[in-house]
């Protein structure tokens, strides 16, 4: 099963954040965002080999040992253990969305779910370095800049991927969802 790079995020640790970004904690995401990234991640009960090589269960949990040791779950893993593992994961996606963006960003729950999505699968370093996010913090129109800049992220080794393509769209498709519930910013 193929999990694109979704992985990547880990390289961000919480951990990492000190002073007063480390107490401002990023919403949590809907479960419009959930069924997203479930949709596109799919589910191995079991420890398998991503195309990458790396030790991967879950919903795109990338293990940081051989075996998955550091999973809290046992394994194979449930439904419900394997959905709460990827409510842990994109902790650190919800969180570099909300330090990334600026105070000025004003960003519903599907905006907000869509971009945590996005950062989930590309990593919090290329999220945060992107245009999107200068592009959002600069104050242009946030429908905008999502439908022009995230069908950008569908390649992997410089090669198009179909799968990146379709996730990218229904990202768009939910940032676009109207809804009057709020995400960011958040009082920090």
């Amino acid at each position: 099963m193929f999990h694109a790079t979704s992985s990547l995020v880990f390289l961000f640790s919480l951990g990492a954040l000190t002073g007063a970004h480390a107490a401002c904690i990023g919403p949590d995401v809907n479960e419009a965002t959930i069924s997203l990234i479930e949709s596109f991640e799919g589910f191995e009960a079991d420890v398998y080999i991503d195309p990458t090589g790396n030790p991967t269960v879950g919903y795109g949990h990338l293990c940081t040992e051989s075996n998955c040791a550091e999973v809290p779950y046992n394994i194979p893993l449930s439904d419900a253990d394997a959905e709460q593992l990827l409510r842990d994961d994109i902790e650190v996606a919800q969180q570099c969305i909300t330090l990334d963006t600026t105070s000025e960003v004003v960003l519903n729950a599907n905006q907000y779910g869509a971009l945590v999505s996005w950062a989930f699968n590309v990593g919090c370093g290329n999220s945060g370095s992107s245009t999107l996010i200068s592009r959002l913090n600069n104050g242009e129109d946030p429908n905008t800049v999502a439908e022009e800049e995230l069908p950008k992220w569908n390649k992997g080794n410089g090669e198009v991927i179909s799968g990146l393509t379709r996730r990218r769209a229904a990202e768009v498709d939910l940032f676009q969802t109207a809804t009057s519930d709020a995400a960011l910013p958040v009082g920090c």
